[in-house]
């Protein structure tokens, strides 16, 4: 699963500060949860990703943008033993049980260092082993920020080490950039 640090998003790539993650002051947003397949297979699908309107509300407490979660089924829903509605339910029941550090989500801007927050990390969510979180970052004029975190699980939910196509590209110590 793809966590994206919004306000960094946001911050760093012009193009997305008109959308409502990023103008509703979204601490931390789902960007993604991508199925394990073969290089160069293709995930695409033609069906609908129609949300009922109460599963829809729920599904934008952490994907507020419907746009992106079209696309993103579109990308993904061909290479998924589900439906949309039970793929995004499977988002949310993920994001529901993942513990998230308070350093993630405050309002002030902080550096931090790698090692102390994959320890957080783990410490709160039983079963996570260490190599099963990994940090993406981008440098700045500030120095490397903290864009996105993706957390790697098996189909049944349970946590897993990344495999390793999903790597860290962040240093020893990043900046984490506060909410608005």
């Amino acid at each position: 699963m793809h966590i994206q640090m919004t306000p960094a998003a946001c911050a760093l790539d012009t193009s997305k500060q008109k959308q409502r993650k990023c103008l509703e002051g979204y601490s931390l947003t789902i960007s993604s949860l991508l199925p394990e397949v073969p290089v160069n297979k293709n995930c695409e699908t033609k069906t609908s990703a129609k949300l009922s309107p109460l599963q829809a509300k729920v599904v934008a407490r952490v994907m507020p943008d419907e746009n992106a979660r079209v696309q993103l089924w579109q990308n993904v829903g061909g290479c998924v033993p589900m439906n949309a509605s039970q793929y995004f339910r499977t988002i949310i029941n993920y994001a529901e049980k993942l513990k998230i550090p308070e350093e993630l989500t405050s309002q002030e801007t902080r550096q931090m260092q790698s090692a102390a927050l994959r320890s957080k990390m783990v410490r709160l969510n039983s079963g996570l082993p260490v190599n099963g979180v990994q940090f993406s970052c981008q440098p700045s004029y500030a120095g490397s920020i903290l864009t996105d975190i993706k957390i790697c699980y098996k189909s049944n939910g349970a946590y897993r080490p990344c495999t390793g196509i999903v790597s860290s590209n962040c240093p020893s110590s990043f900046i984490i950039k506060g909410s608005f």
